[in-house]
C-alpha cells in the first residue's frame, strides 16, 4: 500500500477559504503539469480550502491516491476528469468544422473540453466507465473521447463543467453560433438538472477569454445556469511557469528557445492561486464564487476499497464440473470439495505413498486455505497452469503445444496444495519448506504465486484467460515512467539546447544509489549516498545553473505510462466497474489506471504472469537435441534430468553458467568456481546469499566450506 503524508495545517489565524479550486491538472496530464498531487493538495490545506477537485486531461490515472492524500489531510476529494469530447460519435474520427482556436493552437480543433465531477460512489463508477469507454472506443487522434450519448447512460451521480475556452460552448460563441450555443447549454442542463449543470469562467489574461467571458455570463443569466469560477491549474507557484513549458517542451520535442506551443502569450496565470487572488478576476459574480463551495458541498466520495478478507468475494468464477456443484449457490463450499478433490488426486501422483504426516500436512493447509477464503485463488492459477501443460485448449476445443510452466519461486514453493495441484514442481518435504511463509492466519494477506512461463507463450496464457472468463474481466496493470535525475537531466538539457557531450558528462556525476535525488548530487557526500555531491561545482555555473533549476523543479514528474511486465488483474466481473481502464498506446492492450501497490483493495485481484526468456531457451535446446538424436534413443526431457548430474555441476564449477538464471552474472560465476558446488542444496545457498545483505558473507561461508575450523557458532 502507498504511503500518504500528512501536511502541516494552515498557519494559525488563517480563516477557513470561501472558494474552491474546481479544475485542476495534476502531473498525471502526462507532459503538461508539473504539479504534484503531493504540492496541489499541501497548498490546498496551507491556503484553508476545505476542498479540492482533481481534473486531468483524459485519464483517473491519480484519482485514488487524490483522494485518499485528501482524506488524510482533512481535505473534501473532488474526483473528476477533463474529458475530451468528439464532434458527433466517439465512435468516428471527426474533426470540429468551425473551430480553428483551442488547445491545439492554430490546427483544426478534433475535440472539445469537458469537466465531469464526483458527487458519490455512483458518479465515480460513471466516471470510470466513461473514462474506459473513452479509451477502448474513442482513442482518435492520440486522445480517448467520449461524447454526449455515453453522457446520456452514465451522467447519474456526475456535476458537469462547461469546461474551458476548448470546451463545446466557448467555441460556439467564439464562432458566432450563439443560438446553437444556446441549444446546448440547455442540453446538459436538462441532461444533469438544474443544479449539477454550470457554465464555467476562466481568465488567464486571453483576449479570447475576455470576449467569450462576457457571451458566458449574459448566457448564464439569460438561461437560468449557474456560474462557476476556475482556474485551470498546471503548476503550484506563479514562478513555475517555465518549468511546466519546459516539461511541454519534453512532450513536444522541442527546444525552448523554438516556436513551440504554449498555453498563452507570455501569460503566467495557470497556477494555484488564492481565494483572494481569484476573487480579483470576476468582482461582478460573486455567485460564481460561491458556487464553487456548493459544488463541494454536493460532493461526498470515498471509493470503495475491499479488506483482504473481503476480496475472496471478488475472484473470478470459473464453471466447476457438475459433481461438484452439490451445494447449489454456495460457490465457496462448491470450490472447496474440488480443491479437495484436485489435491487428493495429486498426492496420489506425487508421492507412492501417502503417509500419515504428508495427509497431516495436506489437511492442516486446506484447513487454512479454507478458513481464509482462498480456494478461489488457488484454482484460478491451478487452471491456467493446467491448461498450459495440456496439449487440449477445452475452452476453444482444439489442440495446442505444451508450454513450459516454471517450477516455483518464492514462498509459495512452501505449499503441499500448490505441489499436489501442479503450481510447484518443488517438494516441500525435499526441502523441509513451510507453510506459514505463504500463508499465515495470524498475518492475513493474499496468497500471491509468482507463475514462470515460457516467454514465447505467455500472451497465449493471457488470451485463454480473457477466453475462459470474458476479455472484459481480463487486464493489465498501468507503471509510470517518471523523470529521475539522469532522465531529467537528459530531457531538460535537450530543450534547453546544452550540447549531448555536456549532458552526458553532467549524467555521469549523478549517484549511482537508485533512491538518490537530485538534491543528493549537489549536498557533499554522506554515508547513505558517499558518491554524492558531484554535480555541486557545476550547481551554480552559468551555462548549467538554468538546468538544474528547471530539472530540480521537474524531478519525480509522470512522463509515460507503460504496464507492468508480470501483472494481470482479472474481475469477477468487467474491470471499470471496479477501476477505470486505458489502452497502452504501443501494444494496444488494456489496463487499469491504477498501479500495482493501490490496485488490490478495489477488488482486482492481481495475478503473476512472468514470461521468462530462460524457459524458452530449454525447450529451444530440448527441441535441437530430439531433433538429432540417434534412432531408438530416448526423447530428452529437461525436467527428467537428475538433480545430481555431474556433467551439469561440473558445468558449474567451472563457472559456466551464462543464461542459467539467476547464476548468470560475472559475480556469481566467480563465486561458484570458488565454492565448487556439488549438490543442488549449494546452489541455494550461494543464490540465497548472493543479495544485498548477506553478500558480505558469502567469503566466510566458502571459507566455511574447505576450512571447517573457520566456522564459529554463537551458541556452542
Amino acid at each position: 500500500m502507498a504511503d500518504y503524508h500528512v501536511f502541516e495545517a494552515a498557519p494559525e489565524g488563517t480563516p477557513p477559504a470561501n472558494f474552491v479550486h474546481l479544475h485542476v491538472h495534476s502531473d498525471y496530464s502526462l507532459l503538461d503539469s508539473c504539479a504534484k498531487l503531493d504540492d496541489l493538495v499541501a497548498k490546498a490545506k496551507r491556503l484553508n480550502m476545505p476542498a479540492l477537485a482533481l481534473t486531468d486531461h483524459g485519464n483517473m490515472f491519480g484519482a485514488l491516491n487524490f483522494e485518499k492524500l485528501c482524506h488524510v489531510n482533512g481535505i473534501n476529494p473532488i474526483v473528476g476528469e477533463e474529458f475530451y469530447v468528439a464532434y458527433g460519435s466517439h465512435l468516428e474520427k471527426n474533426d470540429v468544422p468551425y473551430s480553428h482556436k483551442g488547445e491545439d493552437g492554430d490546427r483544426q480543433a478534433h475535440y472539445f473540453h469537458l469537466i465531469l465531477l464526483c458527487k458519490n460512489q455512483k458518479g465515480y463508477e460513471n466516471l470510470s466507465w466513461l473514462s474506459s469507454i473513452a479509451y477502448q472506443e474513442g482513442l482518435y487522434y492520440g486522445k480517448p473521447r467520449i461524447d454526449f450519448e455515453l453522457l446520456e447512460k452514465y451522467h447519474e451521480g456526475l456535476i458537469c463543467c462547461s469546461a474551458c475556452i476548448a470546451g463545446e460552448l466557448p467555441q460556439l460563441l467564439l464562432a458566432g453560433r450563439e443560438s446553437e450555443a444556446e441549444e446546448l447549454a440547455l442540453k446538459y442542463k436538462n441532461l444533469f438538472g438544474p443544479d449539477h449543470y454550470y457554465i464555467e469562467l476562466q481568465d488567464h489574461g486571453l483576449e479570447d477569454q475576455k470576449t467569450v467571458n462576457k457571451m458566458l455570463i449574459a448566457m448564464a443569466r439569460k438561461l437560468d445556469i449557474p456560474l462557476v469560477v476556475t482556474n485551470d491549474i498546471h503548476y503550484i507557484e506563479k514562478e513555475d511557469w517555465e518549468a511546466q513549458d519546459c516539461l511541454r517542451c519534453i512532450g513536444f520535442k522541442k527546444n525552448m528557445n523554438e516556436p513551440h506551443q504554449t498555453m498563452g502569450a507570455e501569460k503566467h496565470e495557470w497556477y494555484f492561486k488564492t481565494e483572494q487572488e481569484m476573487r480579483q478576476l470576476f468582482p461582478d459574480c460573486p455567485d460564481a464564487y460561491e458556487n464553487t463551495v456548493k459544488i463541494a458541498n454536493m460532493c461526498n466520495l470515498t471509493i470503495k476499497q475491499y479488506k483482504t478478507q473481503e476480496l475472496k468475494e471478488c475472484l473470478p468464477r470459473f464453471e466447476l464440473p457438475k459433481e461438484f456443484q452439490t451445494h447449489g449457490d454456495e460457490y465457496t463450499k462448491n470450490q472447496d470439495d474440488y480443491m479437495r478433490h484436485l489435491v487428493e488426486e495429486g498426492l496420489r501422483k506425487r508421492y507412492p505413498k501417502i503417509t500419515p504426516t504428508i495427509r497431516q500436512r495436506a489437511e492442516y493447509e486446506l484447513g487454512i486455505i479454507f478458513k481464509m477464503g482462498f480456494s478461489g485463488y488457488f484454482l484460478i492459477v491451478w487452471e491456467f497452469i493446467n491448461w498450459s501443460k495440456s496439449t487440449w485448449d477445452n475452452v476453444n476445443n482444439r489442440e495446442k503445444p505444451y508450454i513450459p510452466i516454471g517450477p516455483g519461486r518464492g514462498s509459495g514453493a512452501g505449499s503441499l496444495v500448490a505441489y499436489s495441484l501442479g503450481i510447484t514442481d518443488i517438494d516441500p518435504f525435499r526441502f523441509k519448506l513451510i507453510f506459514e511463509r505463504f500463508l499465515n492466519p495470524e498475518r492475513v494477506s493474499m496468497p500471491d504465486f509468482d507463475v514462470d512461463m515460457d516467454f514465447d507463450y505467455r500472451q497465449d496464457i493471457i488470451q485463454h484467460t480473457r477466453d475462459l472468463y470474458g476479455d472484459p474481466q481480463v487486464g493489465h496493470i498501468v507503471t509510470f515512467g517518471t523523470l529521475k535525475p539522469k532522465n531529467c537531466i537528459a530531457d531538460v538539457g535537450r530543450t534547453l539546447g546544452i550540447s549531448l557531450a555536456e549532458v552526458n558528462m553532467l549524467k555521469s556525476k549523478v549517484s549511482e544509489n537508485l533512491k538518490a535525488k537530485l538534491k543528493n548530487c549537489f549536498d557533499p557526500p554522506n554515508e547513505k549516498f558517499p558518491d554524492g555531491g558531484q554535480l555541486a561545482e557545476f550547481r551554480h555555473d552559468p551555462r548549467y545553473e538554468k538546468l538544474f533549476d528547471l530539472a530540480l523543479k521537474l524531478e519525480g514528474c509522470k512522463r509515460n505510462t507503460g504496464l507492468h511486465a508480470s501483472g494481470m488483474v482479472i474481475g469477477l466481473t468487467a474491470l471499470p466497474n471496479w477501476a477505470p481502464v486505458f489502452k497502452d498506446s504501443k501494444t494496444g492492450e488494456v489496463g487499469v489506471q491504477y498501479t500495482m501497490d493501490i490496485i488490490e483493495p478495489c477488488g482486482l485481484v492481481k495475478f503473476d504472469y512472468l514470461g521468462l526468456k530462460t524457459l524458452s531457451l530449454i525447450r529451444y535446446a530440448e527441441d535441437i537435441i530430439n531433433k538429432h538424436k540417434k534412432p531408438g534413443e530416448k526423447k530428452f526431457i529437461c525436467a527428467e534430468v537428475s538433480e545430481t548430474d555431474k556433467k551439469t555441476f561440473d558445468l558449474f564449477k567451472r563457472g559456466d553458467s551464462v543464461a542459467v538464471f539467476q547464476f548468470e552474472s560475472p559475480g556469481m560465476q566467480k563465486i561458484l568456481r570458488q565454492f565448487q558446488p556439488e549438490k543442488i542444496e549449494d546452489l541455494v545457498a550461494l543464490n540465497a546469499l548472493y543479495r544485498p545483505g548477506p553478500l558480505q558473507f558469502i567469503p566466510n561461508y566458502i571459507d566455511g566450506k574447505w576450512k571447517p575450523e573457520t566456522i564459529h557458532y554463537p551458541d556452542p
